[in-house]
């Protein structure tokens, strides 16, 4: 078993997590086609999304992504976090975020996720991590924090 086969057969519990612990999440190209798809599965149907010369008329150089979609880049479960809570994990209990610069269809996003906080309980824990994205630019578009329910070793 090599060394990737095995991190990705271990299951790791709340107290084997550490503060600074880092996801980071395969970047992403903000396309027409995630931009169609997104309307599709949420119904907004808000013009700033999808007509790049209503966008053009309000100053914007194309479609607006909306806050969400920028805010979905940043799931565990496109990482390798899954992968290693596949026995452990209990449940994503909180997500928020603030939406810091606009992004635009083709914009490159490159989210990261860090562990900032372990709250232990008596069974499980809570781990914070503060969910960051960047774009194409290094510039950070989007800040906020996903919290998640982990059993401890009993």
């Amino acid at each position: 078993m090599n060394k990737i086969e095995k991190n990705l057969s271990t299951n790791k519990y709340f107290e084997d997590f550490n503060l600074n612990d880092s996801y980071l999440i395969p970047s992403r190209t903000q396309t027409s086609g995630i931009f169609s798809m997104f309307q599709a599965a949420s119904g907004d149907n808000d013009p700033i999304h999808y007509d790049v010369e209503y966008c053009k008329k309000r100053g914007h150089p194309d479609m607006l992504a909306h806050g969400i979609q920028v805010l979905m880049q940043t799931a565990a479960g496109a990482g390798t976090f899954p992968s290693e809570v596949k026995d452990s994990l209990i449940g994503m209990i909180e997500i928020f975020g603030k939406m810091l610069k606009p992004v635009y269809r083709e914009d490159t996003l490159y989210p990261e996720l860090r562990i900032t906080k372990l709250t232990e309980q008596k069974t499980t824990g809570v781990i914070e991590m503060e969910a960051t994205v960047l774009n194409q630019h290094d510039v950070l578009v989007f800040k906020g924090y996903h919290k998640y329910l982990i059993k401890k070793r009993l």
